[in-house]
């Protein structure tokens, strides 16, 4: 198996006949999903997707593909195919049409749909190909075919990329659910007819890779969700993903038949499922959903709630009700159902919410305790046997942190993929097909760019850094002001902390040793302000790391007059 070296350097010209395949998001990490892939100088682009902040991101809205690599190449892009629409694959779009809105993107009715209603809040109108299972498209020197896959959203599609220098596949996010609730199963034929014609590369999820045996049925959940609103007294609230249409209707089959009227909560959740409703993918009785306004008129034992927050996000609709913090309150007695698993990194964040409802005296429903979850993701039984299905030539495993890379090649592996046409790359990692074998030929770069509110790629790690020091230790601000002439102190030191846990009146002890080290400097002639203040900073800074063993920012001032 061949592996990605962190002195990779840049690669040089793609050769002749070769087709390159760089990755500039999606692995080693959940979420962020990009792949560029180059041939005859044009490049076709699979997915754009964000990736969410964690807790040592603080202020971060979202986290984006690096788009440095291909930025002076965006004349040169065919396309986007958009494989599904979950915001991990479609959600960076946005961000990269603001620098070339005419790219064309081609996907599904509904992932269309989703990132259109996206778009429109950029202020974007998108050039757009509709593609179905089935269906090949030229795109440049890209002959692209669609594939039907399986996932947990409708219309969810592989893609075949025929080349000259041979034909790639890309799942997309996938598993075989052989018991659909939209009867649209992963096209196993489909599948079978592309290994008889000779799949020289496979790019494969590895979401569940390490998970033994095969998803559960989404169905399977039903009975759960059956059984939890026959024993509901009160309101019953549903946290989801807001593109989880198939969950949704499991949610509004059940309501319909324990007699409940349903409201969604929450501007991602109205718009998704509106979309879904009106393409015919969600099926609602006349009547069953109504404005959350109209709730009030309601008896509690007669409603139920759909709304954003199941990975604990601090501002979606189930966090803030656990803080209090909205217009729904819950109470003693209502019942919560997390319906959703947990992305890793989340789990605190999650648990965290589940203690602020249980302590208003919630009933919470989670996958912990109850089966109301089933993955969206092929689980390693699924994947040999996909594998045994597609016998691909060469093997590179998508989608997931190294720990899933590393379990999805051990089952190419076991399937028969040779050790040395398994590339396990990461994020940034430029892997060339020439004469039909995939290797490793140098690295971009392919960083993080963090979205902070309307800030794009501002925010860069420095920044992060002062900002968890800031959250983990607080600051100290000294204020000096010295003779310009002279150097010698004319007001001052006066010192202050925040968030330190350090009272004002404690620093009297450090004053004097700040005024003797700033007053020595003078007399050797340093008064230029800035040498001055690193003298303040290393002063005060030990004094604070031998009395308290604490490391906060510190922020000297020094003023000339």
């Amino acid at each position: 198996m061949s592996h990605p070296h962190p002195e990779l350097r840049p690669p040089s010209r793609l050769p002749k006949g070769g087709l390159r395949v760089t990755p500039l998001g999606g692995l080693g990490e959940i979420g962020r999903n990009m792949t560029v892939f180059e041939y005859g100088g044009r490049l076709l682009i699979v997915d754009c997707g964000v990736l969410f902040p964690e807790a040592e991101q603080p202020g971060i809205d979202l986290i984006l593909p690096d788009f440095t690599s291909i930025r002076d190449r965006l004349d040169d892009i065919e396309g986007i195919v958009l494989t599904h629409g979950h915001e991990d694959h479609i959600g960076g779009v946005p961000f990269l049409l603001r620098e070339k809105p005419d790219i064309p993107l081609i996907g599904s009715k509904l992932t269309l749909a989703l990132i259109e209603a996206k778009l429109q809040e950029h202020r974007i109108r998108p050039y757009t190909l509709e593609v179905a299972e089935g269906q090949r498209e030229r795109v440049g020197p890209f002959d692209c075919e669609f594939i039907a896959v399986n996932h947990s959203i409708p219309d969810a599609l592989a893609v075949a990329i025929r080349t000259p220098a041979g034909m790639v596949v890309h799942t997309g996010d996938f598993k075989m659910d052989q018991l659909p609730l939209d009867n649209r199963l992963t096209d196993l034929h489909a599948f079978a007819r592309l290994s008889e014609e000779g799949i020289d590369l496979l790019l494969s999820d590895s979401t569940n890779a390490e998970v033994p045996g095969f998803v559960p049925p989404e169905r399977d959940i039903s009975n759960v969700l059956r059984q939890v609103f026959a024993g509901a007294r009160k309101r019953i609230i549903v946290a989801s993903f807001a593109s989880h249409v198939h969950r949704i209707q499991q949610i509004l089959d059940a309501a319909h038949e324990y007699g409940r009227r349903v409201a969604f909560v929450g501007r991602s959740m109205v718009r998704n499922m509106g979309i879904a409703r009106d393409l015919g993918y969600l099926k609602v009785p006349p009547g069953l959903v109504v404005d959350v306004k109209t709730l009030d008129d309601l008896p509690d034992s007669e409603v139920v709630l759909v709304c954003t927050g199941s990975q604990g996000e601090p501002m979606a609709a189930l966090s803030r009700m656990a803080n209090r913090d909205h217009q729904i309150r819950i109470v003693d007695g209502d019942t919560v159902i997390l319906a959703s698993s947990l992305i890793p990194g989340n789990e605190n964040a999650v648990y965290r919410v589940i203690n602020g409802l249980t302590r208003w005296g919630a009933n919470v429903v989670h996958k912990g305790n109850a089966k109301v979850h089933v993955s969206g993701h092929a689980s390693a039984g699924e994947l040999l046997y996909f594998y045994n299905i597609c016998r691909p030539k060469n093997l590179m495993p998508v989608h997931g942190e190294w720990r899933h890379l590393r379990a999805n090649a051990e089952l190419g592996a076991l399937t028969g993929v040779p050790h040395d046409r398994i590339v396990i790359a990461e994020d940034g990692v430029v892997v060339d097909l020439i004469e039909g074998k995939a290797k490793i030929s140098g690295k971009v770069q392919a960083g993080y760019v963090y979205v902070d509110g309307l800030s794009v790629g501002d925010v860069g790690e420095p920044a992060l850094k002062d900002r968890k020091i800031l959250g983990d230790e607080g600051i100290i601000s000294v204020f000096v002001v010295i003779d310009s002439s002279t150097g010698k102190i004319t007001g001052g030191p006066h010192v202050q902390a925040r968030g330190s846990g350090i009272e004002d009146s404690a620093f009297g002890e450090v004053i004097p040793k700040i005024t003797e080290t700033l007053e020595r400097s003078a007399q050797d002639g340093v008064v230029e302000p800035h040498q001055m203040q690193q003298l303040v900073r290393r002063t005060l800074g030990k004094w604070v790391s031998d009395t308290y063993r604490r490391r906060p920012m510190i922020l000297p001032v020094v003023v000339e007059v």
